[in-house]
């Protein structure tokens, strides 16, 4: 990386140490399918996060159950790019509905 000198000794030191630890930071460059940030995982309890401030809580652990339920479904169906109403009317066997596979399928075949 950098090995230039610095006549300021905080600046040696962390140049030093980037020096240092050069394999360690390039490692993610063997990788390039992983991404270096974790907005993916964050966006993806962003929607259970805003339900919560909005409603405050739910009244009992199974009513908080059922919410992250149905909201992890929304999202995976959201991320399949299928209707979340198609598939859970499916899985009702809600009358005209369109015929949706299992999710586990789903995701096998995008995988």
């Amino acid at each position: 990386m950098a090995s230039a000198t610095s006549p300021w000794r905080r600046s040696c030191w962390l140049l030093a140490r980037l020096h240092a630890n050069e394999p360690e930071l390039l490692m993610a460059l063997d990788r390039p399918d992983i991404p270096l940030h974790t907005n993916g995982s964050e966006n993806d309890i962003r929607c259970q996060v805003t339900k919560r401030k909005i409603s405050g809580a739910t009244r009992s652990d199974t009513g908080r159950q059922y919410r992250d339920a149905f909201l992890g479904l929304a999202k995976t169906c959201a991320k399949l790019r299928i209707s979340f109403r198609d598939y859970l009317g499916h899985r009702l066997d809600v009358p005209e509905t369109v015929g949706i596979p299992s999710l586990p399928t789903l995701v096998a075949r995008q995988a």
